[in-house]
């Protein structure tokens, strides 16, 4: 029997701009659903790329003397580049689309055939503001303090001919559908009040005035509009009007995009009246995530405030970077971002809790029992609290982790991990050391620690798969002992299990001094 199927995916990321920590939010998370559906039994394709035509990759080029394809190959597969950045912080994806890709360049030019031919594009000829960064028009109305309402920067008055694609028709069904697709709720909030109820308009879909881009191959002096080349990417990685791939009908409808909520418009209303034109089936969701705010503004590289996951990975390592960014945040909401915030969480959740519980236990069972725990063991009624939360967690986490409250599922499994602690002074290990009578009992509480951290482990392995790997090797918790089915039974983990003293987990970090060093980078 053919598993079932999830597709995720994540915008497609603009390559003139340096990534930073909010790109890295939403990657590490659509990273993390992916490797929990895998470990939940799904055929899981997660779909990530970048987007890289338009005005500005042109002028960024221009400036920098080589062509628009050369810019853009530099910043996605240079030294250091995105593709360099989603290996260094594990990004497991399935497929990685470029919208300068020969077969995505031969679907956009079908599918905008298409929409004309179905009198959804028209010619018109565009006058208004144009914000060039964030290749989007804006009307007077929407912009704030004079600014593009997305990255505070100046916008231009524009008229050309252009195509234009009839939005406005899909408007009330748009409006009668999108509670079943668009989360949270305060997006659909600010859609229905900001664009739809006001009155939707048509939307330019061509452009004249620069030439990086796909050429309407009807009208070559045409290009079509960068957010159609964009949007588009999500079918077409799946063979929609190509040859390339041929998995269209296994993974569509996507189950989730996840997208920041700066172009939560362009894929809740415009990518899905598209679709709608095309009669093919809406997404399943459309989750408009918070952004990480530095100094209560969002990162941006015109603003210089930036934070560098590359620096910080190198300070705290990938792992505890890929937890702080889902235990810290709630997805759905803004969050400010500190380095003080990242070392304090580090230091408390993965030093002091979770890496202190496994180096104590391990330890333990090396100076007890020579690191392999005797069969004989016996239990007490101190132990029950401890096994009916070990048992009782995976309940609460997979109903958090499928509503995409990361923060919440990972709390409840550091509380777990919390609670171990508190057992091991409740239980004092060291004074029943000393009396050789007592060993049978000594064994049953470092056996109920190593099964506790094991479950533990089972749920961290979404989003910290190298160390978990490296705790599981120091339990000797066997491949089928690292699965979801196997936490919710306590006692799967062979009772006479070996340990193997491991390498520090989560050094603990000197928050002062780190702050300084932070501080110059």
């Amino acid at each position: 029997m053919d598993k079932e199927t999830f597709y995720i995916s994540t915008p497609i990321y603009y390559p003139s701009d340096k990534l930073h920590i909010g790109h890295t939010f939403c990657t590490v998370a659509a990273d993390v659903v992916a490797r929990y559906k895998r470990m939940c039994g799904y055929d899981v394709m997660f779909l990530t790329g970048t987007d890289e035509h338009g005005m500005k990759i042109e002028e960024s080029a221009k400036a920098a003397g080589v062509t628009p394809k050369e810019f853009v190959d530099g910043i996605i597969a240079g030294e250091n580049g995105i593709l360099d950045l989603w290996k260094l912080m594990n990004i497991s994806y399935d497929r990685f689309i470029r919208t300068t890709d020969d077969y995505h360049m031969e679907s956009i030019q079908k599918i905008f055939r298409t929409l004309y031919d179905k009198d959804d594009i028209y010619k018109g000829v565009y006058k208004g503001l144009y914000c060039t960064p964030c290749e989007s028009f804006w009307t007077e109305s929407q912009l704030v303090d004079g600014k593009c309402p997305d990255c505070g920067r100046d916008v231009h008055y524009a008229e050309e001919e252009a195509y234009f694609f009839r939005q406005s028709k899909y408007a009330e069904k748009i409006i009668e559908l999108m509670p079943e697709y668009l989360e949270p709720s305060t997006r659909i909030n600010e859609m229905m009040n900001n664009f739809l109820l006001p009155g939707l308009e048509d939307i330019c879909v061509s452009r004249t005035t620069f030439t990086w881009g796909i050429p309407v191959d009807f009208d070559p002096g045409h290009i079509v509009y960068v957010w159609v080349d964009a949007l588009s990417n999500y079918i077409t990685a799946l063979g929609y009007g190509n040859d390339k791939y041929d998995d269209f009908d296994k993974y569509w409808p996507c189950d989730v995009h996840f997208v920041g909520k700066e172009i939560v418009r362009l894929h809740s209303i415009l990518w899905i009246a598209m679709l709608i034109a095309l009669e093919i089936p809406l997404p399943k969701k459309v989750f408009g995530h918070g952004w990480l705010l530095l100094d209560g503004a969002k990162m941006s590289k015109s603003k210089g405030n930036i934070r560098d996951p590359l620096i910080l990975s190198e300070l705290c390592g990938v792992d505890a970077l890929r937890y702080f960014l889902m235990r810290e945040y709630s997805f759905s909401s803004d969050g400010n971002f500190t380095n003080e915030i990242l070392l304090n969480r580090i230091n408390a959740d993965l030093a002091n809790d979770l890496g202190n519980l496994v180096s104590r236990t391990v330890a333990m069972v090396i100076r007890y029992f020579d690191g392999q725990l005797p069969m004989e063991q016996e239990s007490d009624d101190i132990d029950t609290e401890l096994i009916d939360n070990a048992m009782n967690l995976f309940a609460i986490y997979e109903s958090n982790m499928e509503k995409f409250a990361f923060n919440t599922a990972l709390a409840e499994v550091i509380k777990l991990a919390s609670r171990a602690n508190k057992y091991i002074d409740e239980t004092a290990p060291w004074e029943l050391a000393k009396d050789e009578e007592k060993n049978s009992r000594l064994a049953a509480v470092l056996y109920n620690l190593l099964e506790t951290i094991r479950i533990c482990t089972v749920m961290l392995m979404p989003i910290m798969p190298e160390s978990c790997e490296k705790i599981f090797a120091q339990i000797g918790a066997t491949d089928m002992l690292r699965s979801f089915e196997s936490v919710t039974t306590f006692g799967m983990l062979e009772r006479n299990t070996k340990v193997e003293k491991g390498d520090i987990l989560f050094p603990r970090l000197d928050v002062s001094k780190e702050l300084d060093e932070l501080s110059g980078k």
